[in-house]
């Protein structure tokens, strides 16, 4: 028998005997492969870090998705804190500023960052939701037995200490965030309402961003106090006077009787009021039975007098 027939005769069995093994292997490297896929899919959506980093973290804990994502939140927090520090010095004067009302409390934060770009992304709008509700629920815990007026106003060092309901701080969710998005952001300020059961919350906010229902969203806001009003136009009457103080700025509340001196007028009550300028603000006030007690006005990347 010549050596080129055995190895003829060899190559053929060989052949035969692997015809159907690739098929399983193939079948069943599919079966792997899909579902490998589909929890890449599900951290991606979970995450929304990249497919490539996703890759990593299921390859590194062996498709345990858990490990994984928490893995993952780590990486991202440490790089997160890394470029922080390296953008600390850029300035950021855009932003929002974030607004909520509820049952006789009130929160309006300022959060900052680089670009109007930026200001307009969701992960960013995020950031300024919970720290608006932060804000609140560090209200609500503080002045749980008190009664009357309470308003306290908190720098952004305050803020970065107050924590999240999962155990983190809001320093570190600034950190995340300036991580995802490449900008240097900053927490600026915060004021916390509380009033008595007389006593109401008119407020507005200018520029506002669509899609913000719980936490409304613009590059102005305003908060005022008022007692009285007609039955049923409250809530229209506290956005009026919100426009108002919006609009012109006032710098101090002034009383019922002050004449108005034109233009250049800071005080709010003599005025001439924004939404009807053949009144001033005393004399609409006192045509819908009510009396402003109190205001607050931010303008997001506004100089403040410290500053």
């Amino acid at each position: 028998m010549s050596l080129a027939f055995l190895f003829r005769s060899v190559t053929r069995e060989v052949v035969k005997a692997s015809i159907g093994q690739p098929v399983r292997c193939l079948h069943s490297g599919c079966q792997l492969l899909a579902a490998d896929k589909a929890l890449l899919m599900k951290l991606r959506k979970n995450t929304g870090y990249t497919f490539i980093n996703c890759k990593k973290a299921l390859e590194k804990f062996e498709n345990d998705i858990a490990q994984a994502e928490a893995w993952l939140h780590e990486q991202a927090q440490k790089e997160g804190w890394s470029k922080a520090s390296k953008l600390e010095g850029r300035k950021a004067k855009e932003g929002l500023v974030g607004l909520f009302v509820g049952n006789q409390t009130a929160a309006m934060v300022e959060v900052n960052c680089e670009t109007d770009f930026v200001a307009r992304n969701e992960k960013f709008q995020q950031l300024v939701k919970d720290v608006t509700l932060a804000t609140l629920t560090h209200h609500q815990n503080k002045n749980q037995s008190q009664t009357g007026y309470v308003k306290s106003f908190l720098s952004g060092d305050e803020l970065n200490k107050l924590g999240m309901k999962e155990g983190s701080s809001l320093a570190d969710h600034l950190a995340l965030t300036i991580g995802r998005l490449g900008e240097n952001m900053s927490l600026k300020r915060a004021v916390i309402l509380g009033v008595p059961s007389e006593w109401h919350i008119g407020s507005y906010v200018h520029g506002n961003i669509s899609g913000q229902t719980e936490v409304v969203m613009g590059r102005y806001g305003a908060l005022v106090i008022f007692q009285g009003g007609k039955d049923g136009e409250r809530d229209t009457l506290g956005r009026k006077l919100g426009q108002h103080i919006v609009g012109e700025a006032p710098l101090s509340l002034g009383n019922m009787d002050d004449l108005p001196c034109g233009e250049s007028e800071t005080r709010l009550l003599p005025q001439t009021f924004l939404a009807d300028p053949s009144r001033t603000v005393a004399q609409f006030l006192k045509g819908q039975e009510a009396r402003v007690l109190d205001f607050v006005r931010f303008q997001c990347g506004e100089t403040l007098e410290k500053e």
